[in-house]
């Protein structure tokens, strides 16, 4: 039998999936969970969409958050987020 852990051969990141959700959830309008991740392309694009938008970019930011705690999602080096 095998563990979830044992599928992905290059190991699952040491980010978690909840810490990164809740980051993005209440700091998504900066990016945070994004750069929590690894992904810092995508945070500094949110960051960048809030600040030229006076915030209203924020709800991208929500959304990610969401779908980070559903879905999962993977760090900067393609690997799963842990749960």
């Amino acid at each position: 039998m095998t563990t979830p852990y044992q599928q992905y051969p290059q190991g699952v990141s040491d980010k978690s999936k909840v810490v990164a959700g809740v980051l993005q959830i209440v700091l998504g309008t900066f990016g945070v969970g994004r750069f929590y991740m690894g992904d810092t392309k995508t945070g500094v694009i949110q960051l960048i969409v809030s600040l030229v938008t006076c915030g209203i970019g924020g709800i991208w930011g929500l959304v990610d958050g969401i779908l980070i705690l559903v879905n999962g999602g993977v760090d900067g080096q393609g690997r799963p987020l842990r749960d």
